[in-house]
């Protein structure tokens, strides 16, 4: 049997609700670590995330360089972002490439935690894109409904309220 190198993924963002999609990021980042036998702390994230970066003021420099350059990232490209190209466009991600790993998802990822709040506000089904432990959670506490999401309407997390302009241009 083939050793395994140990490894921790820390990931971030709203996960909400958590997809598939979501649960797939660590087990496409799982495979390349093991493949390359990097073993260490690394940050998961999507392609959208790691766009975040380069957005002024929503991150401080020193925390990009001890993110990047002690952990580095763990980056899974998303259709329509180009994770290179964002990357050559900071200096602190391009001085840390080296620590960047880029992994290709090879199933074309169109699943988004909007698009699933808005189907599940419209009554619809979201089986097989979320987990059914989840589904079973938000009919169980009647969240993502036309009710709740008018209660909600115009409410923002109290982080995000200064940049949400910038934020709502990002996908989830």
């Amino acid at each position: 049997m083939k050793h395994l190198t140990p490894l921790t993924l820390l990931a971030c963002g709203s996960f909400n609700p958590i997809t598939n999609m979501h649960l797939r990021l660590f087990e496409l980042a799982r495979d390349h670590l093991h493949q390359t036998g990097v073993s260490e702390l690394k940050l998961l994230c999507g392609a959208d995330f790691l766009k975040t970066f380069q957005v002024p003021d929503l991150w401080k420099e020193e925390h990009i360089l001890e993110i990047v350059g002690k952990f580095g990232l763990v980056c899974i490209s998303r259709a329509g972002s180009d994770s290179s190209q964002c990357i050559l466009k900071s200096e602190v991600l391009s001085r840390y490439q080296h620590n960047i790993h880029l992994v290709r998802e090879w199933i074309q990822n169109e699943i988004s935690a909007t698009s699933i709040r808005q189907a599940l506000c419209k009554g619809q089904s979201v089986k097989y894109l979320v987990p059914d432990s989840v589904i079973s959670y938000i009919k169980q506490h009647n969240i993502y409904t036309e009710e709740t999401e008018r209660r909600n309407e115009g409410d923002l997390l109290q982080p995000l309220k200064r940049y949400s302009a910038v934020l709502s241009s990002l996908n989830d």
